[in-house]
């Protein structure tokens, strides 16, 4: 592990007609880059998500919270809830946000990854396997991965690792029924005693360090093979 040296950057991304704000640390040495897809009604300010990203810049792994969502877009939402489970919508949204990383000079031929929690972990596997082999693992907190459907799990050729708190039943069957259609490497993990929000002490930490493990082996290995 070792200490952060580059402070956030905020970023803007072109999203068709519209423009998405995100939050980019670049350490030094970068070894991959991680884009964060959130969860329905969460942005780039999510507490639990940052403290992921603090895990995974340590370890060297550059990473983008970004919103979804325009500003517009948050305030109607905010009202109607119609675009935060809007998958195809938040699927094209993580697409271009990863197009304008693999554009930037800074970024340029670092390995990619995703890590999505709730909704966002449906449109970070659609987006992967859309992708295909550009992007190289996947991470899902608390995540939705069946909402992705069968047919574009079983077309997912990152090696994705689902993580789930055990005392989260429903989204741990719905997780186990998923990894069944994952014809890559994948696997599951359940923390122990943690619920949906992985509140409980320790939890998070667990999440990061698991996320950090997975990234820095899987990033790396698609490194040596690019």
């Amino acid at each position: 592990m070792r200490a952060r040296s580059e402070p956030s950057r905020e970023v803007r991304m072109p999203a068709g007609a519209h423009h998405l704000v995100g939050d980019l640390v670049l350490p030094d040495a970068a070894t991959g880059l991680v884009l964060f897809a959130h969860g329905s009604g969460s942005g780039r300010h999510s507490a639990r998500n940052r403290k992921v990203a603090r895990r995974l810049q340590d370890a060297g792994i550059a990473t983008l919270l970004f919103d979804l969502l325009t500003p517009e877009e948050e305030e109607v939402d905010l009202h109607t809830r119609q675009h935060r489970f809007d998958i195809p919508l938040l699927t094209q949204r993580l697409q271009d946000a990863t197009a304008w990383a693999a554009s930037d000079p800074p970024l340029q031929g670092l390995p990619i990854g995703y890590f999505g929690a709730s909704t966002g972990a449906a449109a970070a596997l659609i987006a992967a396997a859309r992708l295909g082999r550009q992007i190289g693992a996947v991470v899902s907190r608390g995540g939705r991965p069946d909402l992705a459907g069968p047919v574009v799990l079983s077309e997912v050729q990152s090696p994705t690792l689902l993580i789930v708190g055990s005392s989260d039943p429903v989204v741990v069957q719905l997780n186990r029924h998923a990894g069944q259609h994952l014809r890559v490497e994948h696997d599951l993990l359940l923390v122990p005693g943690a619920t949906h929000l992985f509140e409980e002490p320790g939890a998070l930490e667990q999440v990061g360090e698991a996320a950090a493990n997975w990234f820095v082996a899987h990033l790396a290995r698609r490194e040596q093979h690019a």
